[in-house]
């Protein structure tokens, strides 16, 4: 009897033990999308060729389940390119602006701050500065929606990877985060319950303190002590969120995939987006978890030009651009229902991302601990270089 029972034991836990192991096989495996930077409306410096070949590389190293490209007009590229990816069962994303950088190919009205002034670039003098669009005006929506249709509608694309879907951000100064304070944007506040005029007001009057906070943490974000700047930001990214979801649905009813680029969590408010709004309406977020990006939405560059641009704002604390702190951004991200593929930078530029093996292989491993559908890998494939693909293969 007893030989018996040790044999039931010893069966039942080789059946549990096999149990297991076919679970594990059956979890999902992180996928990867991969981002193909075209240029901007203009001809691309690569050839199909080029980007097939280096698309070959890395799916030999990592399940790529999508590629995001573009936004030139070469439309011969995109079909080569698209047969390539469709013969490897990946889905092909049309890399599409949306509240900025159309001006080349559609005429839309401007964003301007609180004072209804246009807030400078970054760099006027820069090759890649640009200007945003007014979030509220319908005709800029309705021109998105026209490029896809006219341009791009009949290549084959599987969906769209929306970028710009945002404000400017401190990269403009105060005038940057304090819009768009356009008539029609006006309204909108009105509706939501905030008045532009004593918005300014209390700005003119606090000045830097208007923006002081009370503390920070990745649930709620910074808390900010002026009820009325609460308010405001609070507003703003229901107005500019809900603007970014007619578009999507828009793109939803032509049986597109819509993928959307965002600034890390704690920036995100500043430049009007919330993660909730957005989420319930993405098929997929790609929040932007720049931390060795010397550039725009990169997480340590937006923040200190935040604490420049205000100093005699308080509350805003030191922040290290570490694992911990990128964890502390993918917990953020928990609590979103749709995809989730955090972008990390992983090309290479001395100046501007001075990423390494090492910081490649610590960012993805901190995403695949999460247990997220996968990540990003940003921002052009085209220009990381081999070390940094080796590193993919962890």
């Amino acid at each position: 009897m007893k030989k018996f029972v040790l044999f039931l034991f010893v069966l039942m836990t080789l059946v549990s033990c096999q149990k297991q192991q076919k679970e594990q096989k059956e979890q999902k495996e992180p996928g990867y999308i991969v981002q193909v930077a075209l240029g901007h409306w203009k001809p691309t410096q690569y050839t199909p060729e080029q980007i097939i070949g280096r698309l070959d590389t890395v799916t030999q190293l990592i399940p790529v389940e999508k590629v995001v490209i573009g936004w030139s007009l070469d439309m011969d590229l995109y079909r080569k390119v698209g047969e390539y990816l469709h013969s490897k069962g990946i889905r092909m994303m049309l890399w599409l602006p949306l509240f900025a950088e159309t001006e080349q190919v559609c005429d839309n009205s401007p964003a301007v701050d609180l004072w209804g002034r246009t807030p400078a670039n970054y760099d006027q003098a820069a090759a890649n500065a640009f200007r945003f669009n007014c979030p509220s005006d319908s005709s800029n929506l309705a021109n998105v929606l026209a490029i896809y249709d006219r341009m791009f509608s009949k290549i084959g694309f599987d969906g769209v990877f929306l970028d710009r879907v945002r404000t400017q951000s401190f990269v403009c100064g105060v005038g940057g985060v304090l819009s768009c304070g356009c008539p029609l944007c006006v309204k909108r506040f009105a509706a939501e319950g905030v008045d532009i005029e004593k918005v300014k007001s209390e700005y003119e009057s606090k000045g830097d303190a208007f923006f002081s906070v009370s503390g920070y943490n990745p649930a709620d974000g910074f808390i900010f002590e002026n009820p009325l700047a609460a308010s405001f930001f609070k507003a703003k990214s229901r107005i500019v969120s809900s603007s970014v979801v007619a578009i999507v649905d828009s793109l939803h009813s032509r049986n597109l995939e819509v993928g959307l680029d965002l600034y890390a969590p704690f920036m995100a408010p500043f430049v009007g987006q919330d993660y909730a709004i957005l989420a319930k309406h993405a098929d997929f977020i790609k929040p932007m978890l720049y931390r060795q990006t010397n550039a725009p939405a990169g997480m340590g560059y937006e923040y200190e030009l935040l604490r420049k641009t205000l100093p005699g704002a308080t509350g805003y604390p030191e922040i290290k651009m570490d694992v911990d702190f990128l964890n502390s951004q993918l917990d953020a991200m928990e609590p979103y229902s749709c995809g989730k593929y955090p972008g990390i930078e992983i090309n290479y530029h001395e100046e501007y991302a001075p990423t390494t093996p090492e910081y490649v292989s610590e960012s993805l491993t901190a995403v695949k601990n999460h247990g997220f559908d996968g990540a990003v890998l940003s921002w052009n494939i085209m220009e990381v270089p081999l070390s940094h693909l080796e590193a993919l293969k962890q």
